[in-house]
């Protein structure tokens, strides 16, 4: 598995990650059970992935007590751990005190990677309160490297303004075929600037991975209301399904490691799809080490231009 460093931090991690939003509870489906997700975290290792994702508000630190699980059987040294303090938590004192519950959670001495998991819309705290406490964290050694996630460019060029000693090295952003956004701003400017994308959710939902149709949608809470899985939604998705399909079919390989494959052709772009059991995280890794044809590109390419997701949920 070949490895993307984050920014200038000298952490390298896997092209391909792992999420563990799903270990946070019930709300992803009632086959999600905490062992498969440790059993998954460790058969990532095995297939060389070193990044695994959580965050303090997966199932309230359950998704993170699950990481530390996985963490134990691994080994510290061969994982790197990213996670995040909450949007609800950016006062300077409580940066302090949520690091500390994520720390005593996964059971280590250092975060590798600290994301501020979107900025406050509520409370309005300036983000150089925030970035200030995140530095300080960084200067005590409780984490490695200081990251963002939901950044917009403005957030971004704002909050590098508050750091001194140290720079903002990814930001985590929902970025898949049906979610595009980033490409007009975001990406450019953090291609630009050497800050690693981290997509989150890069098979839409699980909508890329050719699973679900009009007969079988997701039941569990978090995904059965998703706009993805709208009636017109799905009719227009069905189109790209089929080209991924095909494309697939020349290279043995399956709809969702085109789609995967497809972010990782981007520049310093690295996905973190979920797993909920060893074999998920066997598919996803078979995303890496091939390359679309210049042809299949274009192909691929014309059919995710054509796709417009109607943003509405009925």
């Amino acid at each position: 598995m070949e490895q993307i460093e984050l920014g200038g931090s000298g952490i390298k991690v896997s092209q391909v990650g792992l999420g563990m939003w799903q270990a946070g509870g019930p709300e992803w489906g009632e086959d999600v059970n905490d062992d498969d997700c440790v059993a998954a975290m460790v058969r990532a290792h095995e297939l060389g992935v070193n990044l695994i994702d959580t965050a303090e508000v997966y199932g309230d630190g359950h998704s993170e007590e699950v990481v530390g699980r996985a963490i134990k059987e691994i080994g510290r040294d061969e994982v790197v751990i990213a996670t995040k303090v909450s949007g609800g938590h950016l006062r300077y004192g409580d940066v302090q005190k949520a690091c500390e519950r994520s720390l005593k959670r996964l059971g280590v001495d250092v975060i590798d990677l600290y994301q501020i998991h979107w900025p406050d819309p509520w409370q309005q705290v300036p983000l150089e309160e925030t970035m200030k406490a995140m530095e300080k964290l960084h200067k005590q050694g409780k984490i490695r490297a200081v990251a963002v996630s939901n950044f917009a460019v403005r957030d971004m060029v704002e909050a590098r303004e508050a750091l001194s000693d140290t720079d903002i090295v990814s930001n985590q952003v929902q970025y898949n075929m049906l979610h595009r956004e980033i490409e007009k701003q975001v990406l450019p400017f953090c291609q630009k600037e050497g800050i690693a994308i981290i997509a989150w959710g890069p098979l839409a939902e699980g909508s890329l991975t050719g699973k679900y149709g009009e007969e079988h949608r997701p039941q569990d809470p978090l995904r059965k209301d998703h706009r993805f899985f709208t009636d017109k939604n799905m009719k227009t998705i069905s189109g790209l399904l089929s080209v991924l399909e095909a494309v697939g079919k020349s290279h043995g390989k399956t709809t969702s490691q085109v789609a995967l494959n497809w972010l990782l052709s981007k520049e310093n772009v690295i996905p973190i799809p979920g797993a909920k059991r060893p074999s998920h995280m066997e598919s996803n890794v078979g995303a890496a080490g091939w390359s679309l044809s210049p042809d299949e590109m274009s192909r691929v390419e014309a059919a995710v231009d054509a796709v417009r997701i109607d943003p509405f949920r009925t």
